[in-house]
């Protein structure tokens, strides 16, 4: 004998609940400190990278450009952040 189950379904409304806004207001706050603290650490790497490349310091040149170029990816990273779930929330909701 086959039982059938009744479909789940799931309808994100960002007002659903008490609070929402709140929570949003602690998502853009994180996002805006995040990336300003990835734009420090871009300018800190910068400048040990050209401070490091002129005093013929090779290891903390090397140190520098990889601060400076990881924090530019993270950067790209919280810029592209909610697009890529939402990307991927829109992707799974297709799947039957």
């Amino acid at each position: 004998m086959r039982t059938l189950l009744a479909d789940v379904t799931a309808n994100p409304n960002p007002a659903g609940l008490p609070g929402s806004n709140v929570l949003q207001q602690i998502v853009n706050g994180a996002d805006a400190w995040a990336l300003a603290i990835t734009l420090l650490g871009t300018f800190i790497g910068a400048a040990v990278w050209a401070v490091a490349s002129h005093t013929n310091s090779h290891h903390y040149a090397a140190r520098g450009r990889m601060a400076a170029l990881v924090s530019a990816g993270s950067a790209l990273v919280i810029g592209a952040g909610p697009g890529l779930i939402n990307f991927f929330a829109h992707l799974g909701a297709t799947a039957k």
